[in-house]
């Protein structure tokens, strides 16, 4: 008789008995999840367009789980202000993190002093979008392709200038990949205003920036912005007479974007994030959701947490290049 059996017979009422105290302790340790309020931690500010996306999507998984979820807004610090906050949280699901590329896999490069690790400190949930970037000119600008802007980059080595909204920023690391690729070297104009950049570019002042639509499409619209191309494998349907970089007669292989996450502190249950990751795709798949995302050229995506995880290894690989080539640092 083998032990199993043997403990069967001799002990099963005592069995049975833990059995139902093991059962009972689980469910009181692991209620439905969510039982009260979340919170998402932003490092954007209110009125952002990140910050815009994400109350879409709470809006949704309020109605879903019958429970607040609420936007925390703690910008400031390049995100350190958020991340340390969510850093301490614990890792039940009820304080999560929206994260975008540039904080996942910039950050510990330009800020080496700060020994951050994202994807050690958190656990890579669901994705919410991906933006493609464009190149901005002047509507007055003589330049009428990417091979133009090449060739005055060339023409003009270290001397031609272009805009971004800061030291680090996916647009300044995005024209840095450019430089690598086309053999080029720029002379960067860092803005502390979005709203400045564009409208310093719309004036000639700057003579190009990557701008994404949402950040342009005001000086656009106005009729002082024109793109050249879009930094992306294909057109975008919003903007389908816009050319891609390389039809355009740039670097093929360019391709700058920028994609939005969550996160949760590291060691979330599985469970829990099978559930928030299924109900954010549940959300964003609503046609009122996927209309505004559509309004910007916001790509949907349907990454895994093991795909979010891949994406952000491979942009920082990526991006510790970039920075490592420019000499960039933030410390």
């Amino acid at each position: 008789m083998d032990i199993a059996s043997l403990c069967t017979r001799l002990a099963r009422p005592a069995l049975l008995l833990l059995s139902f105290a093991v059962t009972a302790g689980a469910s009181a340790q692991a209620p439905d999840y969510p039982s009260r309020p979340v919170t998402i931690i932003t490092p954007f500010a209110a009125g952002s367009g990140p910050d815009a996306v994400l109350r879409l999507v709470t809006d949704k998984l309020s109605r879903q789980w019958k429970q607040r979820v609420l936007v925390d807004n703690r910008p400031g610090g390049a995100g350190f202000i958020a991340i340390d906050a969510a850093k301490r949280a614990a890792a039940d699901g009820y304080t999560l993190l929206q994260l975008d590329s540039e904080h996942m896999a910039a950050l510990p490069y330009l800020y080496k002093s700060k020994n951050f690790v994202p994807l050690a400190h958190f656990d890579p949930i669901a994705p919410l979008l991906r933006t493609p970037f464009f190149v901005a000119v002047s509507s007055e600008s003589k330049w009428r392709s990417m091979a133009d802007l090449v060739s005055a980059a060339k023409a003009q080595p270290g001397a031609l200038s272009y805009g971004s909204w800061g030291v680090g920023s996916p647009a300044h690391l995005g024209t840095q990949q450019l430089e690598q690729l086309s053999g080029t070297r720029m002379q960067h104009v860092p803005f502390r205003e979005v709203s400045q950049l564009y409208a310093s570019v719309g004036a000639g002042d700057v003579p190009w920036a990557f701008a994404t639509l949402p950040s342009s499409q005001g000086i656009y619209k106005s009729g002082k912005l024109r793109y050249l191309a879009v930094a992306a494998p294909k057109r975008v349907p919003q903007m389908p007479d816009v050319p891609t970089v390389a039809e355009a007669g740039g670097p093929p292989s360019l391709d700058v974007n920028g994609f939005v996450v969550l996160v949760g502190p590291k060691g979330l249950p599985a469970s829990i994030a099978e559930r928030i990751h299924a109900d954010v795709a549940k959300g964003i798949a609503e046609p009122d959701i996927r209309a505004r995302f559509d309004t910007f050229a916001f790509e949907v995506l349907d990454w895994s947490p093991q795909e979010i995880r891949r994406q952000v290894e491979l942009r920082s690989s990526l991006y510790e290049s970039l920075v490592r080539r420019g000499n960039i640092s933030l410390d």
